[in-house]
């Protein structure tokens, strides 16, 4: 899937793409529990989108990174998308820039 082609309640998505932004991580409460969140913007060729990392999904990802994302899926907020990965999703680094490893 390329990043254009993502709409409002789409699920099952699949889709490789960078990291070109990611904000401060902040700690809030959920119904499960206090959890750790950042917004994160991705790229591919086609656009951009936000992403919010929850959890060890904050410390995984880094600007730079080319990841492989599984079976996510999409929610809207403040009439923008947003790229989500729960339980049953992963984000793989499918490519780290050696810039990262200063």
């Amino acid at each position: 899937m390329r990043i254009k082609d993502i709409r409002a309640n789409m699920r099952n998505i699949d889709i490789i793409c960078s990291v070109v932004e990611k904000g401060e991580a902040k700690e809030v409460r959920t119904r499960y529990g206090p959890a750790k969140v950042c917004a994160a913007i991705l790229e591919d060729e086609t656009g951009s989108i936000r992403m919010n990392l929850w959890r060890g999904q904050v410390d995984k990802v880094r600007v730079g990174d080319t990841i492989l994302i599984h079976n996510a899926f999409v929610k809207v907020f403040n009439e923008q998308l947003e790229l989500n990965v729960g339980g049953d999703g992963r984000i793989t680094i499918y490519d780290r820039s050696s810039r990262n490893n200063l």
